[in-house]
């Protein structure tokens, strides 16, 4: 079936899944499965034992299994992470699906994940076909806003050439750059994973796989969301005793 979605907002079922009554569970969750992990139990087997011992919807379990890393991961992402301040003048690379979607759904009201490694991910996953909401030109827009006001150096985006309208996200980011002076190169590779791992500069990605394996990363869609949008859902798994961060929307 064909998606035919206008917003990257929040699932009808979002609000039970995800309520005040539910994150304890959640977070409990998410630290079993980061002890499993950290003991080299394979992620779909961790997920499983931990998802059925808490009874968990298949939504809540995929926001279990991105929010959960080992403590070994953990302290590689935390080592590798940049702060803002590092950006200044430095080049920068984006996993463009990754940091776009998130954005979206900031701005369409969708809900947002803090893992245990304090990234920011939204809930939803790639299919082979992205597909422009309204909230995408003001996405494109505030990560822009956000880079200048870094004053980041080189900035290259990387879409997925194997996700269908692709060429033309990279258009509508092409147009976005030249209207506002912005010097960016937007690239269309076949797999930006190797591209974004194998770089010495700073990556801007929330994607486990790459964290796991790049140099240097930085948080990008956790800082325009909480630099430039007011209101905003996010839930905190990220300790047992963390709290949900909630805007008002």
């Amino acid at each position: 079936m064909p998606d035919k979605r206008r917003h990257r907002g929040a699932h009808p079922e979002d609000r039970r899944l995800f309520d005040a009554a539910a994150l304890e569970v959640l977070r409990a969750a998410v630290a079993d499965t980061s002890w499993l992990l950290g003991r080299r139990y394979a992620e779909t087997s961790a997920l499983k034992l931990v998802g059925d011992h808490y009874q968990l919807d298949r939504r809540q379990r995929n926001a279990v299994m991105r929010c959960a890393c080992g403590d070994g991961a953990l302290a590689k992402r935390r080592g590798r992470q940049v702060e803002p301040a590092d950006v200044t003048g430095r080049a920068i690379l984006i996993d463009g699906y990754n940091v776009l979607t998130s954005v979206e759904a900031a701005l369409a009201g969708g809900l947002l994940l803090l893992g245990r490694d304090g990234a920011l991910r939204d809930i939803a996953s790639m299919h082979g076909s992205f597909r422009k909401v309204a909230e995408t030109p003001r996405a494109i827009e505030l990560i822009g806003q956000s880079l200048a006001g870094l004053s980041a150096g080189d900035v290259q985006w990387y879409l997925d050439r194997p996700v269908s309208n692709s060429g033309r996200l990279k258009t509508l980011i092409d147009q976005t750059a030249a209207q506002r002076g912005w010097p960016w190169q937007i690239h269309l590779s076949v797999s930006p994973d190797y591209v974004l791992t194998h770089t010495a500069e700073i990556v801007a990605t929330a994607d486990s796989v790459i964290l796991d394996r790049c140099q240097r990363w930085f948080n990008l869609a956790r800082y325009v969301v909480e630099q430039r949008v007011a209101a905003v859902w996010i839930v905190d798994l990220s300790s047992v005793s963390g709290c949900q961060v909630k805007g008002n929307r």
